[in-house]
Formats: structure tokens, sequence, C-alpha cells
């Protein structure tokens, strides 16, 4: 640890407003949209950095030894994990980036790092046969759990509170808690028939065994128990999402479709599409043939592409011949 003098303030002070007034003050720029689980992620995070640098001085931020110290710290924590790594020192360097911004310290020692963990979600996808084999083995509750988030590519915590009143037997109306968008969604016939059909025990509409609104943590745990017993690993309620926006794809749904049913923007629909989920997909592939196949069919004129040249065009040839003399 870079020793200071002890009469010089320490860096609880630039962390003392979280605990007064809470970590949103802290990060400002993030405080808009945050779940109720976000702000516990972050609040133990927080709580991490005041146990192992509560004590350290704000003018030894100024030393550059202050940006090794705080990545040997990362580095440690990241032998238990690199994501929680990445998480913990993230959050201390948006603690400090507010105090930099505020005028409480010269400057950020932990700016532009860059992270440890660099997962890819490619093969997150459900598969038509997990989802089958989970819809047949787990608990009823859990079975309306599992068709409305492949139906509606909706996030864990929105599903959780969706009430009953948001479905008129048509569509399901909901504003996404983390975007604010507002999302109608038809509802796909297998969903109609599931929600028809499941008892309404509480104003929200998913509920536990006990017919009671899940808590997260509770969720969490019986949807992992219930992938277990299908025999499904590696793969999580969230990976829903991105499969919803997948399967979409399959069936031929542009960007903007896709977007009107899971509430991402266009931007980001293309962005999981190219960079995280479809590359390398053998039915997106396979569809792609299918329609050429279809497109030559109807055009009926397989013969007229064997008139197609075989040759460079004449103009072609000629620009050849002139570059070749010049």
């Amino acid at each position: 640890m870079i020793l200071c003098s002890d009469t010089e303030p320490y860096i609880a002070v630039a962390i003392a407003p979280v605990r007064r007034q809470h970590f949103c003050d802290v990060l400002r720029p993030f405080q808009f949209g945050i779940s109720p689980r976000t702000r516990r992620d972050y609040t133990k995070q927080i709580k991490r950095i005041e146990r192992d640098f509560g004590d350290f001085p704000i003018k030894a931020l100024d030393d550059p030894r202050a940006r090794s110290e705080f990545l040997d710290w990362r580095d440690q924590l990241a032998k238990a994990s690199l994501r929680q790594a990445d998480y913990a020192y993230g959050t201390l360097a948006r603690i400090l980036s507010w105090a930099h911004n505020r005028g409480l310290i010269a400057k950020n020692p932990c700016a532009k790092v860059g992270k440890l963990y660099h997962g890819t979600r490619v093969n997150k996808i459900w598969s038509d046969e997990d989802v089958t084999r989970f819809l047949r083995t787990a608990p009823p509750y859990l079975r309306l759990a599992m068709l409305l988030a492949i139906n509606t590519g909706q996030r864990q915590g929105d599903l959780l509170r969706l009430p009953w009143s948001a479905y008129n037997g048509t569509e399901i109306k909901l504003r996404q808690r983390k975007t604010g968008a507002y999302v109608p969604i038809p509802v796909a016939d297998a969903l109609k028939a599931a929600l028809d059909a499941a008892p309404r025990q509480s104003p929200i509409m998913l509920t536990n065994s006990e017919g009671k609104p899940w808590s997260e943590s509770g969720f969490q745990g019986a949807w992992g128990k219930a992938t277990m017993r299908a025999g499904i690993r590696g793969l999580t309620f969230h990976d829903l999402r991105g499969t919803a926006v997948v399967t979409l794809a399959r069936a031929g749904c542009n960007e903007v479709e896709i977007y009107s049913i899971t509430g991402h923007k266009p931007g980001d629909v293309r962005a999981i599409l190219t960079a995280h989920y479809l590359p390398r997909d053998a039915e997106v592939a396979s569809n792609a043939i299918a329609k050429l196949n279809r497109y030559k069919t109807a055009r009926g004129d397989q013969k007229e592409d064997e008139n197609l040249p075989t040759a460079l065009p004449t103009a072609l040839k000629i620009a050849n011949v002139k570059t070749e003399k010049s």
C-alpha cells in the first residue's frame, strides 16, 4: 500500500457520498433506468472497495504507483473470477471519475484500463431441442416463464414484474425498466394458449409454486434446478433474450420487425445478429439457399443461366489490353 501522511484525507472521502446518498449520486450518468438488482450489485462492489481502500490517502492517487496498486488489487480478485474483478475495478474507476469531475481528486488512476474478461455469446443460444426438453420436464409455472421469454425476448426482471393487466388477450404491453422503452408485443399462438390456460393466482403473471410473485434469487434458483433436471448446461434465462432475436431472424423478420418485439434498437439487433449470434448459423444459411432455390424455380429460366457470359466483357478486355501496352 502506498503510504502518505496520516493527516491527508483518505479515498473514503470520495466513497462517502455512496453511504450518505446511495451510489447513484456517484454514478450520476448511470442512475436512470438502473434496476434494483444492479443497485445491489454496485452496492456490493462499493462495500468491497471501502473494505480494501477506505484508508487509502487521496494524495497518493497522484503517485504514478497508484495505478499499479489498483491493478494488482484487480489481479488478485481475478484469481477467483475475471468478470467480478472487472466489475469491482470498473466500479472503482467510476467512483474516482465522479470525484475527479467534481474536483475532489486531481486525477483518476483507474481510467482507461481494458477488461480481463472477453466473453462471447456465440454459442449461448437455446436450440429448439433445448426448449422442448425444458418444457417437457419443468413445472407449469416455469413453462409459462419459458414461453414468455422465448416469444417476447424481454428481460428477466421485466417479466417477473409483468402484471396480468398488461395482457389484453391479443398483446402484451410493457415498459422496459432498463431502457424505458414502451413495447407492445402481439402474442404468438403458443403463448396465448398458455396465458389463457394459466391460473391467475396473483396480480403478477409469473408466480412460484405457492402462487406468490418471485424474488429474483428465488426464480434463478428454481430455474437453475429446472435446467439441470432437463439436462441443459451452460445456458441461462438471459440467453433466451438473444435466442428470441435469432428465432425471429430465422423466421425471416428484418431488424425493425425484431426490434418491435424485443425492444432493442435496430442497430443493437444488427450487432447481436452479426457479432454475437448468427455467424456460421447453419439454419440461417439453409434458409438462404432455400430462398434461392424457390426464386430460381419461380423464375423458371434455368436455361437462361447457360447463356450468361463466361468470359470478361469486351470493354474490360480492351481496358486490360491498353493497360498492358502502357
